[in-house]
This record gives C-alpha cells, sequence and structure tokens, in this order.
C-alpha cells in the first residue's frame, strides 16, 4: 500500500507543476491545473441567490467550459449561431463582472448547434503572456491579455477532419512553453503539443481511434513532466518535450469522462465509469483508484496502488483533501475513501447531481450541483453536510435562445438533461468561485 505525504493530505494539490509568474489568486486551466493553494478562511461557506452574490455577468452565446482566472481577469469561451458559427473569447474584470475585451473567430467547421453536442466545452489555459482558446472545431487561437489575436491554428484541416457525434469534449493543458491538445473522435487521432508563442506543432503522437471526452494533464515526476492521457482502456505517459510514449497502461475501462489531476510524487486518481447504458460495467468496477509513476530500472512504469471499491463516477473527476480521496456521480453520490490505504470511509447521497468536479480546502469540501445547489461537506472522515446554496433562480439568470428541434428521438428525450441551466465547472480564487452557466459567470465572494 502507498501513503500520501503530509503535504498532500494536508491540502488539495492541484498540480506541483506552477506555471511561471502565477500568482495566488491565478486559476490556469482546467480544473484549477497550475493554481497555488487556498484559504478557506477567505472563501464563502454559505450565500443564496439575493446573498453574497457579488456579480453576474452575462455572456454571449452558449459555453461549457469552465472559468479560468490570471490575476484580476476571468477568461471564458463560447459559441453562438445555428452551425456554431462563431466562438467567442471573452475577458471579464473579476472585481466587477465587467466584459473588458472579447474576442471572435469563426467556425472552420460549422455543424448544426444542437443540446446533444459539444458547444465550446473544452476549457482554455493562460499564463502571463497569453490566453489560449481551443474549441471542438479544432480551431485554436491565442489573445494577449489585451485581446490582440497573436496566433490561429485550424487543426481539423491539420490534423482532422473530426468524425465525433457528440463533439470533442478534452481541454488542453500546458506547461511554460507548451500547450497540449488531445484529439480523440472516431477517426485517426492524436496528441499534439503547440509553441504557446508561435501556435507551431512541436510533436505529435497518434493515437487509436476512441470516444472519450477525457483531459490530458502535465504530471511531475522526480526531474520529468509527462504528460498524462487517461482515456478510454488505457492510461499512457507522454515525454512532454520529445512526445515519445514514455509507458502504457491498459487495465482499465470506462475511463472517458474525468481527468487525472496530479497529487505529488507522479500519483494520481482515475476516474472510470459504467457508462449510460452499464456497457463499461465490468472494465469500470476495478479501475477508479489511486496509480503511481514509477522508475522500474530505465524504463517507465505505471502501477495501481489501490481500487476504489463501488465508486462509479460520471464526469466530475476524482479529488483528493485531507488524507481523503472523493468520486461523485451524477445521482449526487459521494465515495470517500482513505487516501493513503484505499479503505471505504462512507458512501452518502447529496442534494444533487454533480456535473463539475469538487474542491476541497481547509477544513470543507464544496460539490457543485448540476442544477445550482452547492453543497459543501466537512473534511473528514465523518459525513457533515455544513451548508446547501442555491446559486440562482430561473429569474435571477440570462435567458437562453432556444435552438432548432432534434432530429431523433433519443435527441429529443436528451434535451430534457441538456436544455436546462447547467453549473459546469468553477474557478476558485483567494475569495470568491466563479461559477460558469452556459450563458453566464456568477461570482460568489
Amino acid at each position: 500500500m502507498s501513503s500520501l505525504s503530509g503535504n498532500t493530505m494536508n491540502l488539495i494539490v492541484v498540480v506541483s507543476i506552477l506555471l511561471a509568474g502565477a500568482g495566488v489568486n491565478d486559476w490556469p486551466g482546467f480544473l484549477g491545473a497550475g493554481a497555488q493553494s487556498r484559504s478557506a478562511e477567505s472563501l464563502p461557506l454559505t450565500w443564496s441567490p439575493t446573498e453574497n452574490v457579488a456579480w453576474m455577468a452575462e455572456i454571449r452565446g452558449h459555453g461549457q467550459s469552465s472559468p479560468i482566472v490570471w490575476n484580476d481577469r476571468a477568461f471564458v469561451t463560447s459559441v453562438e449561431g445555428p452551425e456554431k458559427d462563431i466562438f467567442y473569447t471573452t475577458c471579464i474584470d473579476v472585481h466587477n463582472g465587467e466584459v473588458t475585451w472579447q474576442g471572435s473567430l469563426p467556425n472552420s467547421f460549422p455543424v448544426a448547434n444542437s443540446y446533444y453536442v459539444s458547444r465550446a466545452a473544452p476549457t482554455p489555459v493562460v499564463d502571463d503572456e497569453r490566453v489560449i482558446a481551443f474549441f471542438e472545431s479544432g480551431d485554436c487561437v491565442a489573445y494577449d491579455h489585451q485581446g490582440t489575436q497573436q496566433w490561429v491554428r485550424s487543426l481539423g484541416k491539420d490534423d482532422g477532419p473530426f468524425v465525433a457525434e457528440f463533439g470533442l469534449g478534452a481541454s488542453p493543458c500546458q506547461n511554460d512553453s507548451s500547450v497540449f491538445i488531445l484529439l480523440e473522435h472516431d477517426g485517426p487521432s492524436c496528441l499534439v503539443a503547440l509553441d504557446k508563442v508561435t501556435g507551431e506543432t512541436k510533436w505529435k503522437a497518434d493515437r487509436d481511434p476512441r470516444r472519450s471526452w477525457s483531459s490530458p494533464t502535465v504530471v511531475k515526476v522526480g526531474d520529468t513532466q509527462q504528460v498524462v492521457v487517461s482515456s478510454a482502456g488505457t492510461i499512457d505517459g507522454y515525454d512532454a518535450e520529445t512526445g515519445d510514449l514514455l509507458w502504457s497502461f491498459d487495465d482499465v475501462g470506462g475511463n472517458t469522462g474525468t481527468s487525472p489531476m496530479d497529487f505529488g510524487d507522479g500519483r494520481f486518481l482515475v476516474g472510470a465509469s459504467p457508462g449510460r447504458n452499464g456497457e463499461n460495467a465490468g472494465s469500470a468496477a476495478g479501475s477508479n483508484g489511486l496509480m503511481k509513476i514509477e522508475r522500474d530500472g530505465e524504463q517507465w512504469k505505471l502501477t495501481r496502488q489501490w481500487v476504489a471499491e463501488k465508486a462509479t463516477p460520471t464526469w466530475a473527476s476524482p479529488i483528493i483533501h485531507n488524507g481523503l480521496a472523493y468520486w461523485v456521480n451524477r445521482a449526487g453520490v459521494v465515495y470517500c475513501f482513505d487516501a493513503a490505504t484505499g479503505e471505504s470511509v462512507y458512501s452518502k447521497r447529496m442534494a444533487e447531481s454533480c456535473w463539475a468536479t469538487p474542491y476541497g480546502v481547509g477544513d470543507r469540501v464544496y460539490f457543485f450541483g448540476k442544477d445550482g445547489t452547492v453543497t459543501v461537506l466537512a473534511a473528514g472522515r465523518e459525513y457533515q453536510v455544513l451548508a446547501e446554496n442555491e446559486t440562482w433562480t430561473d429569474e435571477t439568470l440570462p435567458k437562453e435562445e432556444l435552438l432548432a428541434e432534434e432530429s431523433s428521438d433519443e435527441r429529443r428525450r436528451g434535451v430534457a438533461m441538456f436544455s436546462k441551466p447547467t453549473l459546469y465547472g468553477a474557478a476558485v480564487t483567494q475569495d470568491a468561485f466563479l461559477l460558469r452557466v452556459g450563458n453566464a459567470l456568477i461570482c460568489v465572494r
């Protein structure tokens, strides 16, 4: 059995690779990759639609991506038009919610704007020089912090076309020099590294076709940086500088929707789902758990440290906080395990389904409910609800334009799930949560 270091067990380590220039208020990428730890004392415990909501900024179009933050600016992406004609990158002042600038980019591969297909799903990345937004069409664009476009790439033209019934969903990750983009679909797939300054391809690693929406992450192991991809039957590690495949692990299944996060010393959790119709139930049952990258002579290998028995996550990635590991599914069931041994601590149903990844800070763990109720649990071995916070009402959210009727019975049934206001993701500053709904960003302070 493995044990986690004291530092790792006492706070959530979002990722061990901090970007050059990253400050205490920054949330540079998906799931906070590159962020520093926060203080619970400065973050709100309770709120309502009329209390502690500092501002709500309406966003043009619709987006399923999470917000990111650099200094006093938040960035979100969205798409608009009957054929997803225009992609937007919007910069918002975190103090007052005012739009500072908005960049637009025509979609290189227009497709019907549908509830059933990703709509600006990938979360962008930001550093001290630029924000880089990637969209499911394969369009990728970089802006400086004043909104001036630096470069544009159409990866759909270079590495496509993409054959994806539900669209691409993987968010890019980054280190100081590169942005890493996973292009997985029903056709020839790949992981590419782009130079952040020029947008040029530094390397490309071919991958087998597969349906997956999990995002890659950069994991620091010793003096190396590895890009880890957990996706649809394998977990693979690539050299961040060269793109060489360092190791591959195939005793896993159902890992199509959650992303690994670096918890130090080459360790990360894997989330694996049975699938919408239980198609991955067998392989997913033994796939959730703690993994570790380590040296095996001159080679690298990945080993499973323990299995999270009976955990059944959906879209939210698992986290570690204060020595405990948490998985949560779309039914709102939270599974808690001892992070050192894998021993089950509890499994309880919360008030609401969760699509977004939870966040642990101090003596609290925040679970972001799909319909806007954020449940705050005590960070400990006893299941204790500290607060249940409603974030919006139908009256407080801006109205969205309805999309064209879906073309099949299955898709029309899906509208009931996907057309309602959804809390897709959160960014955490030193004193606030920025909560993303399709056409709005809400600041709770």
